[in-house]
This record gives C-alpha cells, structure tokens and sequence, in this order.
C-alpha cells in the first residue's frame, strides 16, 4: 500500500507521469493529459493526502501501485 504523501509530492508524481496543470476547476484542480483528468484534492491546513485517497486517485488515472512507487 502507497504512503500518505503531500499534494505538492502529488502533482510532481503526476507531471513526471506525462500530465500537465494543475488548471482550475470548479471545485477541484485537475491535472490533465490527453484526454484523461484527474482531481487533485484541495489543501487542508497543510495535511497530507492520506494512502485510500491515494489509492482511488491511483486508480482513477490507470496507474500502477508499483510504477508510482519507482517514481
């Protein structure tokens, strides 16, 4: 199971797998490449993003546990 992580560790993860942003969203940033976005969760008093919201995000974008990891 992945670490918590921060959300700037987060988006620097995401640009290193090909995804460009964070843009602005309505209620969310996102990230985006091609055609596939994925939610970037909102600052919470500097709290790291924890390992089952990972997991989902992971998930959502199609990315392997043992890829991120590498990374």
């Amino acid at each position: 199971m992945p670490r918590a992580v921060s959300r700037q560790e987060l988006i620097r993860k995401f640009r290193a797998l090909g995804y460009s942003g964070p843009f602005s969203g309505k209620r969310h940033q996102f990230m985006q490449m091609g055609r596939q976005k994925i939610r970037i969760p909102n600052p919470h008093g500097g709290q790291d993003i924890g390992a089952g919201l990972l997991l989902e995000i992971l998930r959502q974008a199609g990315v392997e546990k043992s890829v991120w990891d590498k990374l």
